[in-house]
């Protein structure tokens, strides 16, 4: 059997209020999550469909945090998940003749 590696993203985002948890297919729909998650828990209004900017995300989270540090929190973690594909599942190349 063989393996196949995929990436998932998680968001950790807490504060009094207790933690949210949320697991993401790409690190661009975990950072947009998070840019949303601390504008609605500042009373911010919601950001503009555009590219999310992961520096300006990250700015913009540790400035919240920075309001109270003892109770809020975040983090974006990556994890590689090795998932097995059975031998079914391969293509199968067949030589020209």
């Amino acid at each position: 059997m063989s393996y196949e590696v995929v990436s998932a993203y998680t968001l950790l985002i807490g504060d009094a209020d207790g933690p949210v948890v949320t697991v993401h297919q790409t690190a661009d729909d975990a950072w947009r999550v998070l840019d949303r998650e601390v504008r609605a828990r500042s009373w911010m209004r919601p950001r503009p469909r555009r590219r999310t900017d992961p520096d300006a995300v990250t700015r913009l989270a540790n400035a919240w945090r920075d309001v109270d540090p003892e109770t809020r929190y975040w983090n974006v973690t990556v994890h590689r998940l090795p998932i097995p594909v059975p031998e079914i599942a391969r293509v199968r190349y067949q030589a020209a003749s």
